[in-house]
């Protein structure tokens, strides 16, 4: 998991945790409820706008929404989002492109693409709302 991938969850989880505020939450209140860097954030935020996770509105009052249901959401979309394909390593197939020019290589290579498809399976197994539960059951004063 990438601090990219790591902190754009955290910053949706924060959005759900909040969703009974009708109104969209600002950047700097975002960091400041996750304890994120506000610039690197607004960057990550951007990413997330541009694969339709998140709304923004300009302006005086204006900040970021979720663009779906939390439940609609899973932590596999968030992560591609901002990482592109879960993948484990950068390592290329098996028997393409020369990946087996070298002993015992393509042997990995396959276990390689094993573990990036079982990380993409279990991370799609889990939504928004599913962090949200989590989190309320641990911080159980949390509204």
């Amino acid at each position: 998991m990438s601090t990219r991938g790591d902190y754009a969850t955290r910053a949706l989880l924060s959005l759900s945790l909040h969703l009974d505020d009708p109104r969209p939450t600002s950047v700097r209140d975002i960091a400041e409820r996750t304890g994120l860097p506000q610039p690197y954030l607004e960057q990550i935020l951007l990413a997330l706008k541009g694969a339709g996770l998140v709304r923004s509105k300009r302006g005086v009052g204006g900040g970021y929404v979720l663009a779906r249901d939390p439940s609609l959401i899973s932590l596999a979309q968030i992560v591609s989002a901002v990482d592109g394909p879960i993948v484990a390593g950068d390592f290329g197939e098996p028997h393409q492109n020369g990946a087996c020019d070298h002993e015992g290589q393509c042997a990995l290579l396959a276990v390689w693409a094993d573990v990036g498809e079982h990380m993409r399976q279990h991370l799609e197994s889990y939504t928004l709302a599913d962090m949200v539960s989590r989190a309320r059951v641990r911080q159980p004063t949390m509204q």
